[in-house]
């Protein structure tokens, strides 16, 4: 393939420095000041959500170990060693799969092969993706490498799935959890993507793609690529809607005030807009999902009531509210009438917020009770 072939835009602005990692900020502090403060352990477990930049970091890490004069943390992205990490031809960093490289003999020539010196940087770094792939035989072949490594050996371990990693793997590593990126920095980063790309992009644009991620920068990249393949120089929010089957944040707004003020007629009336634009419905279950989630996070912050939906609610009902949307999510991802799993499951929702907890009716009544002039009477007449 020549130098000039198309790249996607995920590989293309991969990060490629510490600086250049987004929304991983206690990761990256933790490394730099494990490198500057030559504390560098020999094992990492990075864990996260897809496209959070498990990989990216530890080959940035691996550079960062490896760069002419390093081990250092402001290494120079330039710096032939650094180059050679990038491209995958650096004979000290080892990438590997875990998924396709699974069986005991692979982790048996692994360790037979740590015991070598590096051939050209200070460290022989093991980066092994998706490492919850392993089998139960390949990490007990590893344990012993793990437990007491060569001094010359760093492993990366990466994985989406820790909890199919053995206790006695994760116990020999430090483990850093990355998370969801905010749909803020997706945003930004994005809007720094088409401004060096020549791309024009409307911020609702961009906020779209940054819904569709769900916190993953590498899948807004891809999203953000197949919507310039589709619209070329000018993204506009249309654009993204029709391509992915979004719902605009204002009617998911306009379909929770419904929902809140138990508004039928209308609620229905916007499912069956959706449902006839061709919108996913199932995305936008878990985009009203988490509209309600954030006015329930408000109502608990403003002492237990909040009007950010539309009508004044209180914890309780919004909890109520969340519950059944939550428990018609399977009817709707996997029944086959979508639209009416998705209408009875609103509806429902509908009814559990206006339905009260029969302890929190008690309290109000013997508080009422209380209150009145006869109780206080019979009080004093005690």
């Amino acid at each position: 393939m020549s130098s000039s072939s198309y790249q996607v835009i995920a590989r293309k602005w991969r990060p490629q420095t510490f600086d250049d990692v987004v929304g991983q900020d206690h990761v990256v502090r933790t490394l730099k000041n494990a490198i500057a403060r030559n504390r560098i352990a020999h094992a990492y477990l990075f864990v996260g959500p897809r496209g959070t930049g498990k990989t990216s970091t530890a080959r940035i890490f691996a550079k960062a170990l490896n760069c002419t004069g390093g081990p250092n943390a402001d290494f120079d992205p330039n710096d032939p060693a650094c180059l050679a990490i990038a491209d995958g031809s650096h004979l000290d960093v080892m990438e590997i799969d875990g998924a396709s490289n699974n069986g005991v003999d692979q982790v048996r020539d692994l360790r037979d092969t740590v015991q070598y010196a590096p051939a050209q940087g200070k460290y022989k770094v093991y980066i092994i993706d998706e490492v919850h792939m392993l089998s139960a035989q390949a990490f007990n072949a590893l344990l012993k490498t793990l437990e007491e490594p060569p001094e010359h050996v760093k492993f990366v371990f990466a994985t989406t799935d820790p909890q199919k990693v053995l206790p006695t793997i994760v116990s020999r590593c430090q483990r850093f959890d990355l998370k969801p990126i905010p749909p803020a920095l997706i945003v930004e980063r994005l809007k720094k993507i088409g401004a060096a790309e020549g791309i024009k992009a409307s911020d609702a644009a961009l906020q779209s793609i940054a819904r569709m991620a769900d916190g993953g920068m590498r899948d807004a990249q891809s999203i953000f690529d197949q919507m310039i393949s589709f619209c070329g120089n000018e993204i506009g929010e249309a654009d993204v809607l029709d391509v992915y089957g979004l719902v605009a944040a204002e009617k998911v707004a306009e379909l929770a005030a419904a929902v809140a003020a138990g508004d039928h007629q209308k609620l229905v009336a916007i499912i069956d807009e959706c449902d006839r634009n061709g919108r996913d419905l199932v995305r936008l279950l878990a985009d009203l999902q988490a509209l309600v989630r954030d006015a329930l996070i408000d109502a608990i912050a403003q002492g237990g009531r909040t009007g950010k939906l539309g009508v004044l609610m209180t914890t309780e009902q919004m909890t109520r509210l969340l519950d059944g949307l939550r428990e018609g999510e399977g009817d709707v991802k996997l029944g086959l009438a979508e639209k009416i799993n998705f209408e009875v499951t609103l509806l429902k929702a509908v009814e559990a917020s206006r339905a009260r907890a029969i302890d929190s009716l008690i309290k109000e009544l013997s508080a009422l009770a209380d209150e009145s002039p006869s109780a206080g009477d019979e009080k004093k007449k005690a």
